[in-house]
């Protein structure tokens, strides 16, 4: 355990666990964010963080880390409360956090009030995270090549990731695939797509959405779409003003807010697929 004094608050910083959860869940509301109890279930599931408590045991920040492959980490779930912004306890858990992936790419997603403290330990600017979502519409049309994952399509949907993702995260995968609703896209018997779909914050997620094109992006969430006409969707892309933004608009799925992705290191080879959708805004 680390202690520190911050804005004359004797903060300490402990490993995060699963225990933790019901005062996690209490931070994310404090800043209006959607995750439920579950979401940081699969957080903590999928990576691993530090929590700051103050002296009588209120938690007030947060950040998290995850592999996603041997090269390759996000850094995600960076939360403060209101009244220790801007007063060093972010910077103070993102060090820890950096220390933790040393040797790898370090890639997150900023929000505009963020955006300032990341540039200042080195991040730069990668993409907009585009932020979809609202009570979804079904759209026409059907694609042949589109059809409902089977048991046997696991192992093609994890290649399939690492084409589109660049990295190995197949742990994330396999894990979110026992969450998710999921379409593949197949031709000449190959996987070369798929979509995941899966309940988060108010309604459900569409991500990741791996395909080798827009067009291919809208014909793997149609269907998934359609299962949900009616109910609150989101979709998180770094891809505007194409086919995949229109069809999310027509949809249903105005676009909400946005986030930067940053990123301390360049990445190196480009992948053969491309992510459309993103797992959501921790995991990318």
């Amino acid at each position: 355990m680390e202690t520190r004094k911050i804005d004359n608050f004797e903060l300490q910083l402990v490993p995060m666990q699963e225990e933790h959860i019901p005062r996690l869940h209490e931070l994310s509301i404090a800043v209006n964010w959607p995750h439920r109890p579950e979401d940081w279930a699969v957080a903590l599931a999928l990576g691993e963080g530090v929590i700051a408590f103050d002296e009588i045991g209120r938690p007030v920040s947060s950040a998290m880390m995850f592999p996603l492959g041997e090269g390759v980490a996000n850094i995600g779930m960076v939360i403060t409360s209101p009244r220790l912004q801007n007063h060093g306890a972010a910077r103070w858990l993102m060090d820890e956090m950096l220390q933790r992936t040393q040797g790898k790419v370090r890639r997150l997603n900023a929000t505009k009030a963020a955006y300032n403290l990341y540039l200042s330990m080195g991040f730069q600017p990668f993409a907009l995270v585009l932020q979809h979502q609202g009570t979804a519409i079904a759209l026409a049309g059907e694609d042949a090549r589109v059809r409902l994952m089977t048991e046997t399509d696991a192992a093609g949907i994890i290649e399939t990731d690492k084409r589109g993702f660049g990295s190995d995260r197949s742990p994330v995968i396999e894990h979110l695939l026992t969450l998710s609703e999921a379409m593949v896209l197949e031709e000449n018997g190959r996987i070369n797509g798929y979509a995941l779909c899966r309940r988060f914050g108010r309604g459900h997620v569409l991500g990741p959405v791996v395909a080798a094109s827009e067009e291919d992006a809208v014909a793997l969430i149609r269907p998934l779409i359609a299962l949900h006409e009616g109910n609150f969707l989101r979709m998180d892309t770094r891809h505007p003003n194409g086919p995949l933004q229109a069809a999310l608009e027509q949809a249903g799925l105005a676009l909400f807010d946005h986030v930067t992705t940053m990123q301390l290191e360049p990445i190196g080879k480009s992948p053969e697929l491309t992510v459309f959708g993103l797992a959501n805004q921790a995991l990318g």
